[in-house]
């Protein structure tokens, strides 16, 4: 209701934010899914009716008719601040107990108590608010993919569980006894049998489900924008998904976005040690194995496969002790660092560094060259033996900085393709290469040839979309030959048999004329948290699971009936403290 609305008689209802009394008037601020609207009980016009406003509690659920008025004290932080109800009848629908925390946008109820009242949570209006973003989300994808031409499909939840991928979720069969299902990390498979069947363009916005460690980006059931096309070549995709993406920027945030530009997996690494790059800000890594290595007599350096720094431009006034925390910071076991060197570039040019006296001023001069370093700068090295691990040592730092000076702005957007993924990475753990995808991603057509004498350098025909070092989809041309299907398992390790058993149907399927075809996937739950510029996923999800795994709430998983592990003929054996 607005200034328009006034001297008309409405109804309400919603919940009772907070009471005030005031004199002979009683002020009650009532909450529905649509705002907060202040109530106005006027003692000398109806004493009854403010003696029962007296008695409201915080959360009891009414509904009112009155007057709209323009309220003498306007809140300008309220959409609803020009105008009160001047309320003649009440009628409480239902009475509350004192919440177990405050419901305002800014709650005392720490994360922990908020999940095991989540219900309570969702009528925080910032929280409505992300998931009233998600359902236009969710309505814009549709209508954008709808008018391209794709159809939405369902495909079933109970699937057989497959290798190559994260832990499965498996359900056990009372009708099969011995045999599980499992719940699909993807619908992969099933939307490659749609393209042999003809269905050229499909879509379905999916939950998906990976037994996996969480973080912050990571739910044991999550969203999938998933998408599957016919005919098409890598650029027929990016096309069509940049479009889904420039779509919504603006039909949502009023965002209009430029090209995304197109970043190869071997830069991304080069230059930013992520294949997820951050691209808000520059302080790309400057390799100085040249500059560094054997030009003195640091031994750290000298025996370093890689040397890499970066230029944090404006920052030589850091003190001792910010650096220190720096060092501190890369050292942690998760980063796994051994230190940190610095330089600063003083207002006269010269450069100072923390190993002085291992280098010549010549050499320190040649490092303020390589890195393009002015006046006022500072450098931070990172080395080690192992050129992967130092590159991501040094990503880290570089996010940390950008963070630190203000680089990361959560309404900046920079988005990116990052493209020619290697097909495969080798498992230490499996002692064999894996697929870096999936196993029924196409390899880049004029690499093929390298499968039967160099599989570890061949490129695929896969793509990631980036938005601010957050990969928010990711997918490739799939493979449609049953001959190079198999050749592809067979670098995995798969035996002819292992392979028929575990994908049989598909590679059957592609012998009666499989179109070719690719596809991508988006994180619906992380592209909606970029746009609401939150910093977990779990917040735009109605009901999540915390960091354990678990629904505080329903105290989802728990234990099943013995009648219930007797039908499935399962036997679960616990340790003696949870028996």
């Amino acid at each position: 209701m607005r200034l328009a609305n006034v001297g008309e008689t409405v109804t309400l209802s919603g919940w009772v934010q907070r009471t005030r009394k005031m004199g002979g008037m009683t002020f009650a601020d009532l909450r529905d899914r649509y705002g907060i609207t202040q109530l106005v009980f006027d003692e000398s016009k109806d004493a009854d009716l403010c003696e029962r406003a007296n008695k409201m509690g915080r959360e009891w659920v009414i509904q009112i008719t009155g007057e709209v008025g323009e309220r003498e004290s306007k809140n300008k932080n309220l959409p609803t601040g020009d105008v009160e109800i001047i309320v003649r009848e009440l009628n409480v629908l239902n009475e509350s107990i004192t919440p177990p925390f405050t419901i305002e946008e800014q709650s005392d109820g720490g994360d922990d108590l908020r999940m095991k009242y989540r219900y309570l949570d969702l009528r925080r209006p910032n929280v409505r608010r992300n998931l009233e973003l998600r359902h236009k989300f969710a309505f814009e994808v549709r209508r954008y993919l709808d008018e391209q031409g794709f159809m939405e499909i369902e495909t079933p939840v109970l699937v057989n569980s497959t290798p190559e991928g994260a832990r499965d979720f498996v359900v056990p069969s009372r009708m099969n006894l011995g045999q599980f299902y499992a719940l699909p990390q993807s619908p992969q498979t099933l939307k490659q049998l749609l393209m042999v069947a003809g269905m050229d363009r499909y879509f379905q916005i999916v939950k998906c489900f990976r037994d996996e460690d969480l973080r912050a980006d990571r739910q044991p059931e999550f969203t999938q924008i998933d998408c599957e096309m016919s005919f098409v070549e890598q650029e027929d995709i990016l096309q069509v998904f940049e479009g889904l993406s420039r779509h919504l920027f603006k039909a949502i945030l009023n965002i209009d976005i430029p090209a995304l530009p197109r970043m190869t997996w071997a830069d991304a690494m080069k230059y930013y040690g992520s294949d997820k790059p951050d691209t808000r800000f520059d302080m790309k890594f400057v390799e100085l194995m040249d500059v560094l290595k054997g030009t003195g007599e640091f031994t750290v350096f000298n025996e370093a496969e890689y040397i890499g720094g970066i230029c944090c431009e404006g920052q030589a006034a850091y003190t001792r002790k910010q650096l220190d925390q720096l060092t501190d910071f890369v050292r942690r076991p998760q980063i796994g660092a051994k230190g940190l060197v610095y330089a600063r570039v003083g207002e006269d040019g010269t450069v100072k560094s923390s190993v002085d006296k291992f280098y010549t001023p010549e050499v320190l001069e040649n490092l303020k060259q390589a890195m393009n370093a002015k006046p006022g700068d500072l450098i931070l090295i990172i080395s080690g033996p192992d050129t992967l691990k130092a590159r991501k040592q040094l990503c880290e730092l570089r996010l940390e900085m950008g963070s630190r000076m203000g680089l990361r702005p959560k309404d900046k957007f920079s988005c990116l393709w990052v493209i020619d993924f290697p097909m495969y990475e080798w498992s230490d753990e499996e002692q064999r290469l894996m697929a870096m995808h999936h196993p029924f991603t196409s390899p880049k057509p004029e690499d093929i040839a390298l499968l039967d004498t160099d599989p570890a350098s061949v490129r695929a025909n896969a793509y990631d979309m980036v938005i601010n070092g957050v990969e928010v989809g990711g997918g490739s041309i799939r493979i449609h030959d049953a001959k190079l299907q198999q050749k592809i398992f067979e670098i995995l390790g798969f035996t002819p048999e292992q392979a028929q058993q575990k994908f049989g149907f598909l590679m059957n399927a592609f012998k009666y004329g499989a179109p070719p075809h690719g596809g991508l996937a988006y994180g619906l739950d992380r592209f909606v948290s970029l746009f609401a510029g939150l910093d977990s996923i779990r917040d735009c999800i109605a009901f999540p699971k915390n960091n354990s795994g678990r629904d505080v709430m329903l105290n989802a998983p728990g234990l099943i009936d013995q009648s219930q592990l007797d039908e499935l003929h399962l036997q679960i054996d616990l340790p003696a403290e949870e028996a």
